[in-house]
This record gives structure tokens, C-alpha cells and sequence, in this order.
């Protein structure tokens, strides 16, 4: 069947899903945040919200339980590398860097998958994606302003890099078994074992019983306004995780894997956006430009990768955020 015989309405249904996807996980930050400001560490932030996934995702957990038999590197890479890594470094980063920032900088990884891609998979890559290497690698130049001598803190800095580092892992991992058919594992099955496996890793890391989960009961500060900090907790979960995850994995079941990652970029936009708005996160106008170029350079590198099982050159191996996409998702 041909691609356009596919029908309007289920793209226009995935289109829209990938946006529901984006604009999940760009919520993030701006929802975590307050809550380390109000006293919670970084990595207990991660932890709250990682295992609370985990525990919503876990009757899929069961359900696809033959997985644990069938795919067990792939559940605990996914775990350690897309759910634990990523998140971890992320949040890292946020308390220490501008939300815009971290995440446009965790948006290098579409640019680093094709160095797996060259380098370890040792497949040619197209001059389109050569080029949204070097947009994305001037684009953060502009971000982190390297003219003023990196002005913004070098360990946010490197914990955000960090997160790109884990998210080429997420790609890769999110691409592993895709063309196998009807032996592919299944998308759900891998995200609620690698939350699982993200929150057993991260309880040892973290150390959760030294949290401070009288911040919990009180109040967080989002920018002048007192907010629940459960409420913010509840967002976190239930929104930027659960639901980021599921519509990214339903898009790309109506999408093709790369029109699914080209939405995705969409998350750093609206990420600076509502850290714009919602904690008064202004950034100048060289910045403003840099992360425009980073995205453009994610745009390139991403739609330039040819259908599974082309003979040409390929730009990324493969999926957007959420599964097999992955797609992504602080």
C-alpha cells in the first residue's frame, strides 16, 4: 500500500499525538524545577518521578512479562541508559543551568547518534546530515555563549551533555528489533520494564529514605506563585512521563520514525517557552538564535534518515523519543 493511500486522517491523528508528546515532556523542567528550589535534590526529583511511572506502567509491566525472558539486555540498557541516565543528568543539569538551556543542549544527541551511526556502526551518512552536525554544534556555541568564557555553570553544563550521551543510548536502544515484525518487542512491554529497571537503579543511587519529604506538604514557588508541591509531583508523573511516553509510541505507529523525531524537536521550543512564561527564565537574544540553529541542525539530521532498509547513506539510526520511535523524556 502506498504511503498516501494510508489516508489523511490517521497522519493527521499521529501529527497530533507527537505535539501531545512534545508538549508533555517540554513540561517537565518547568514542573521540576520549583521542587528543587523548595529543598528536593535533583536526583530524589528523578527518583519521585521515575518510580511513580514505574508503579502506573506496571499492569503493562505484567502483561508483557515474557519480555524479561525474551529481551533482557535490552529492558536493562533501556532502563539504565533512556529512563535512568537521561533523567538523571537532566535534572542534574536543571538545577544548576536554565531549563531552555539544558534541554537544547541535550538536543545534540540527534547529532551524536550519527556519530554511532559513522563510527561504530560504520555506515556512510548523507551531507545533509553532516551538515545539521555542524548547525547544532554552532547553535550551542551561541547558547552557552562561548565569546563570554562559558558563562553559564560547566558542571550544568556537563551534566546536560551527559543527558545527549544517554539519549543516543535511548535511540539506539529504541531501534533495537524494529524491523523484526511481528517478533518485534513491544514498545509499552519495553518503556514500563525500563521504568522499572530506571527506579530499582535509581533507588540505589539516590538513596530515597534520606529525601526530604516534608517539601511534599508544602508549597513550591513557580515564579510568585505558591503551587502544591504534589501538584507539581502529579504533573511530573502522570503527564510528562506516563502520557509523554504513550502518545510519543502511538505517533509513531501512524508516523514513520523520523516524522515522529522531527515533532519531537519541537519539545526544547516549548520547554524554553514555558520556562519563558512560568519561571521568568529570559534568555538573550544570541541564545534565542543559537537554540533556533540547534533545532534546525536536530531538523536536518533527523529528516534526512531514509526508510529501514534503504542502501543509502543514513543520517541517524532511526527513532524519535518514545519507542521504537521511542519515542524522550526531564
Amino acid at each position: 500500500m502506498s504511503e498516501s493511500s494510508q489516508g489523511s486522517p490517521g497522519k493527521g491523528a499521529g501529527l497530533g499525538l507527537a505535539l501531545a508528546s512534545a508538549l508533555a515532556f517540554g513540561g517537565s523542567g518547568v514542573a521540576a524545577k520549583p521542587l528543587i528550589e523548595a529543598g528536593l535534590d535533583p536526583l530524589h526529583v528523578v527518583w519521585l518521578r521515575v518510580t511513580g511511572a514505574a508503579l502506573v506502567m506496571l499492569p503493562l509491566a505484567v502483561r508483557h512479562r515474557t519480555l524479561l525472558r525474551r529481551r533482557p539486555a535490552l529492558l536493562a540498557g533501556f532502563g539504565l541508559l533512556a529512563v535512568a541516565g537521561v533523567q538523571a543528568c537532566y535534572f542534574a543539569a536543571l538545577s544548576r543551568i536554565p531549563v531552555g538551556v539544558a534541554l537544547l543542549v541535550e538536543y545534540l544527541a540527534p547529532a551524536l547518534v550519527l556519530g554511532w551511526v559513522r563510527f561504530v556502526q560504520r555506515r556512510p551518512v548523507t551531507r545533509a546530515a553532516a551538515l545539521g552536525v555542524v548547525l547544532a554544534a554552532g547553535g550551542l556555541a551561541c547558547v552557552v555563549e562561548v565569546w563570554s568564557g562559558l558563562s553559564f555553570d560547566a558542571l550544568g553544563l556537563l551534566f546536560a551533555l551527559g543527558a545527549a550521551c544517554c539519549q543516543v543510548g535511548y535511540f539506539v536502544l529504541a531501534d533495537h528489533g524494529g524491523d523484526a515484525g511481528e517478533e518485534a518487542p513491544d514498545p509499552l512491554g519495553v518503556i514500563a520494564y525500563g521504568l522499572l529497571v530506571g527506579a530499582v537503579v535509581l533507588t540505589v543511587v539516590a538513596r530515597p529514605w534520606s529525601m526530604r519529604w516534608s517539601v511534599l506538604t508544602g508549597s513550591a514557588d513557580l515564579n510568585g506563585t505558591a503551587v502544591p508541591a504534589v501538584a507539581l509531583l502529579a504533573w511530573i508523573v502522570l503527564i510528562a512521563t506516563v502520557v509523554a511516553y504513550v502518545t510519543g509510541v502511538l505517533s509513531v505507529r501512524r508516523l514513520s520514525p523520523q516524522v515522529a523525531g522531527v515533532v519531537a524537536c519541537l519539545e526544547a521550543v516549548i520547554a524554553t517557552v514555558l520556562a519563558w512564561v512560568l519561571l521568568g527564565e529570559h534568555l538573550s537574544a544570541p541564545q534565542i538564535v543559537g537554540g533556533a540553529v540547534v533545532l534546525v541542525g536536530a531538523f536536518t539530521a533527523q529528516s534526512s534518515t531514509p526508510a529501514r532498509g534503504s542502501v543509502e547513506p543514513v543520517a541517524a539510526g532511526a527513532p524519535g523519543r518514545e519507542l521504537s520511535e521511542h519515542r524522550t523524556s526531564a
